[in-house]
């Protein structure tokens, strides 16, 4: 496992609410602040910014993906939301080299492509992307072709947690992730707002669960749960 990146910050449950509180009132606005601030750091400091649901869990939808028969090195990887893009970076330092990042935000992307840049990575390929937007897979040469893996970590929340029409977006959003999958696709997701059951239920009409990977867990008034959820469906045959 790569240590090279400097991670100091960590992305927690209260962090996200707390974002998407402004985010209410101007979502862009919102991310451009941020990501602002991380490439100005990132450009003083070599911090690379937020990891979001910290790094286990981070270095548990790794691991899975490593240890997946049905995943191989040269097979094509889209991360979706890549944010700063150490997911990918990660990935290309095990040996996966089909790599493909996209986020809503420029600021985003600049920095993923800087942080990538950085570690001396070729071949991850970034662009900044509406996954929301009509005909998306029409718009963007990124969403043109089709991924063995689809990643998610945490972009399904923010698209949750829209202002207006949640609904709506959720259903965009489902249409685009179904729309750049292979037929025997994995679709690998990671929530801090939706439990196991809730996520089924979000998926249930077009994906099947395939698998779960274990995130750490908390007992309380002798119920037993999780703070993050990771999920990997199929699509329905």
């Amino acid at each position: 496992m790569h240590r090279m990146l400097h991670l100091t910050h960590i992305f927690h449950l209260s962090d996200l609410v707390k974002k998407f509180r402004v985010a209410q009132s101007d979502l862009v606005k919102s991310w451009d602040h941020c990501y602002d601030r991380e490439n100005a750091s990132f450009s003083d400091t070599g911090d690379v910014g937020e990891i979001w649901f910290g790094e286990d869990i981070q270095e548990r939808v790794l691991d899975w993906i490593e240890n997946c028969k049905e995943i191989d090195q040269s097979d094509p990887i889209i991360d979706v939301g890549c944010g700063n893009g150490v997911l990918l970076v990660e990935l290309a330092q095990r040996g996966y080299t089909d790599l493909v990042g996209v986020d809503y935000s420029e600021g985003a992307i600049k920095l993923a492509k800087s942080i990538t840049e950085s570690e001396g990575i070729q071949g991850v390929e970034y662009q900044v992307v509406d996954l929301l937007s009509d005909n998306a897979r029409d718009k963007y040469t990124c969403l043109s072709r089709v991924y063995r893996a689809c990643i998610d970590k945490g972009t399904y929340d923010a698209v949750s947690l829209m202002p207006e029409g949640d609904k709506a977006a959720r259903r965009s959003y489902i249409h685009t992730i179904k729309s750049i999958m292979r037929k025997d696709g994995l679709f690998i997701i990671t929530s801090c707002n939706w439990t196991k059951d809730q996520l089924m239920m979000s998926f249930i009409d077009d994906f099947v669960l395939h698998d779960e990977i274990r995130t750490p867990s908390f007992k309380f008034g002798g119920q037993v749960g999780n703070t993050v959820t990771s999920l990997i469906f199929k699509l329905k045959s």
